[in-house]
């Protein structure tokens, strides 16, 4: 098991500080990282009070940045980005203000391109396989069903 450190409520803003500065991060990301500091919750409090207000810790912020990124990068769907946003306990407002941002036709756009790259790469299997591969691909992803099946019904 690994050993706590014992730190002050200064030593742990400072860690923590430098924690927040390298990238975006949410509450809960830093109440797991004090709790191996061993704080009263009193101290805690205080540290995550400071971080708020030296803007070190900001939820919209983080909600906006981790829906830019992972659907930029990752290309998910609005329904994964927010059912892991929901798991870094992100109110509801903030998840759908932070998914406003996605351009309704760059959603479009990624989703048929993830399917015709998808479709492609599945090659001479059976049509019924082939459509459940994909649609078992594009929930995973985080796609609404409707826009899954729209475009099955396209390959028939």
């Amino acid at each position: 098991m690994k050993k706590q450190e014992v730190f002050t409520v200064s030593e742990a803003k400072l860690k923590l500080m430098r924690f927040c500065a390298y990238r975006e991060r949410c509450h809960q990301e830093v109440e797991e990282k004090l709790r191996q500091y061993q704080l009263t919750p009193l101290e805690k409090q205080t540290v995550i009070s400071l971080l708020i207000a030296d803007n070190f810790l900001n939820e919209e912020r983080f909600a906006s940045v981790f829906v830019r990124d992972k659907f930029n990068l990752q290309h998910w769907g609005k329904s994964r980005l927010q059912r892991e946003l929901k798991l870094r306990r992100i109110s509801d407002y903030l998840i759908q203000k932070a998914l406003l941002q996605i351009d309704p036709e760059d959603y479009l756009n990624t989703f048929n391109r993830l399917a015709e790259k998808k479709w492609q790469q599945l090659g001479k299997q059976p049509l019924l396989q082939k459509k459940k591969k994909i649609n078992d691909y594009l929930l995973r992803k985080g796609y609404e069903y409707d826009l899954i099946n729209a475009f099955l019904h396209t390959l028939s």
